[in-house]
């Protein structure tokens, strides 16, 4: 097995033991809220990522066509979160939030391939003094090192351009979990079913019997390509499943919390690169055996910024909440009722996928206001437009909608819903998952729509976003090489 550091850590060690004592103590005398009492042992944690995998296309959340027999199973021994949401529906700023505990627009990750602030820390910069292993399997995508100092564990494909996904093993994945010394945290980031789809057996889904979600265009290209994205899930399942069975061999399973999501929303129009729900919203399942009700479902609001002080309280440490935007929601992991968020937010760019698009959101779990800051310019994607990379592989579907918008107006209005979008948008996202229908306009909904934008000031502010004044040139070309002007004054 590899275990070499993408960047050398500064490490306190700790010895276990002691460690455990000193926990155990504090947990009898109460010193630390928000981690339950019979939780004496610090958890190990598992974390498995999917890739671009739009959470309502999972049977676990009403999708109608994928088979995914090892996350439902998942669900049936966990909590399944019903409204998780992360901030930035790109690639790398998510894997930032989720690491780091905080907004895109305060770790400088506001962009996607660039990076974040030098002296922005994650986790294993929380983790390691408390005695904790913490590597990462899989996909990285979040720099600079010096921020995400993850121990290197091999095994699987560490870039989604990929044609095919190299073969995986679990021999290292397995060796990782299985060293009884200390605790681990472990990251595996899949790369399904990110683009290009290759893996899988898309026999499995003839494309006429498919039934294509409303924010699609039904086109017998969108049908061929969305055939492949569902093979490309199941082939992700099958992983999940595998790396289960891995922490199972072990013999760890019963002491570790595992956590499954699903990333940002698939490559279609309307997921990925957008601050719609189906881009936004993403999949959570919390498995830990005694501590998290098993096939149980909740509707706390909760993010990804609000993971790792989550981990922290199940470990039983003090939480820096003015180190974080998030905070823990162990509570209503382990069973509480009560609710957590108010709000969730959703922030993009567009940069450096297209010509700047900045665009704000904020949801309370039943509304979702969004408002977008440049609304008499076209929306622009070039990877999915097929304006960069191999259209032919990648996004050949996008072509076909527009051909067809002429004499179609149901594809007319879903092209034109993409590309030109209004200032405001206001949706009741229980009645209407993809968003079809804007209540911003409405009168019965302006008290709604007051509320939320109101609520959304207030978040821009505290995080010191320069909306669409933002030079983005120069934001871009500052952050790729680490010398952000992005975001509050540090």
């Amino acid at each position: 097995m590899k275990l070499a550091q993408h960047h050398p850590p500064v490490r306190i060690r700790v010895p276990l033991g002691l460690m455990r004592s000193a926990l155990a103590i504090a947990l009898l005398a109460g010193a630390w809220p928000g981690q339950r009492a019979d939780a004496a042992d610090p958890p190990n944690v598992l974390i498995i990522m999917a890739d671009d995998c739009t959470h309502n296309d999972l049977p676990l959340y009403g999708g109608q066509n994928a088979l995914t027999p090892n996350i439902d199973r998942l669900a049936t021994q966990g909590l399944t979160f019903d409204r998780a949401y992360l901030s930035e529906a790109m690639c790398q700023p998510c894997r930032a939030e989720l690491f780091t505990g905080q907004y895109p627009l305060r770790n400088g990750c506001a962009w996607n391939h660039s990076a974040c602030r030098p002296e922005t820390r994650s986790l294993p910069h929380h983790l390691q003094p408390l005695g904790y292993r913490v590597g990462l399997a899989g996909k990285v995508h979040v720099k600079p090192a010096g921020s995400f100092p993850f121990v290197k564990v091999d095994g699987f494909d560490p870039s989604c351009v990929r044609n095919p996904t190299r073969p995986h093993e679990l021999n290292s994945v397995r060796e990782f979990m299985a060293l009884d010394d200390q605790p681990f945290c472990l990251v595996v980031a899949l790369v399904e079913p990110h683009v290009p789809w290759v893996m899988g057996d898309a026999a499995q889904y003839p494309p006429k019997k498919l039934k294509l979600p409303p924010n699609l265009a039904d086109t017998p290209r969108t049908r061929q390509d969305f055939a492949r994205y569902l093979a490309e899930i199941t082939y992700m399942d099958g992983q999940v499943g595998e790396i289960l069975q891995a922490l199972d061999d072990t013999g760890r399973a019963d002491e570790t919390l595992v956590l499954f999501t699903t990333e940002q929303g698939s490559q279609f129009p309307g997921c990925k690169w957008t601050n719609w729900d189906t881009g936004l919203h993403t999949g959570l399942i919390a498995r830990w055996p005694r501590h998290v009700p098993a096939g149980k479902r909740t509707d706390a609001l909760v993010q990804y910024a609000d993971i790792v002080p989550t981990i922290l309280a199940a470990i039983g440490t003090d939480v820096d909440e003015a180190a974080f935007d998030g905070r823990s929601f162990l509570d209503q992991l382990t069973g509480s009722r009560q609710p957590h968020r108010e709000y969730v937010f959703g922030v993009h760019n567009n940069i450096p996928e297209g010509p700047a698009y900045p665009i704000r959101s904020i949801c309370d779990g039943e509304y979702h206001y969004i408002r977008n800051l440049l609304p008499d310019e076209i929306y622009i994607e070039k990877h999915l437009m097929g304006m960069a990379g191999n259209a032919t592989l990648n996004n050949p579907y996008w072509a076909t909608w527009v051909r067809d918008a002429w004499n179609n107006p149901h594809t007319y209005r879903l092209v034109k819903r993409y590309m030109h979008r209004p200032a405001e948008e206001l949706y009741r996202i229980g009645d209407d998952p993809f968003e079809m229908t804007n209540l911003a306009g409405s009168p019965a909904h302006a008290q709604t729509k007051r509320r939320l934008a109101t609520a959304l000031d207030a978040w821009l502010r505290s995080q010191g976003d320069p909306g669409a004044k933002q030079d983005t040139h120069e934001a871009i070309q500052a952050a790729r090489r680490g010398e952000h002007r992005y975001g509050p004054p540090q």
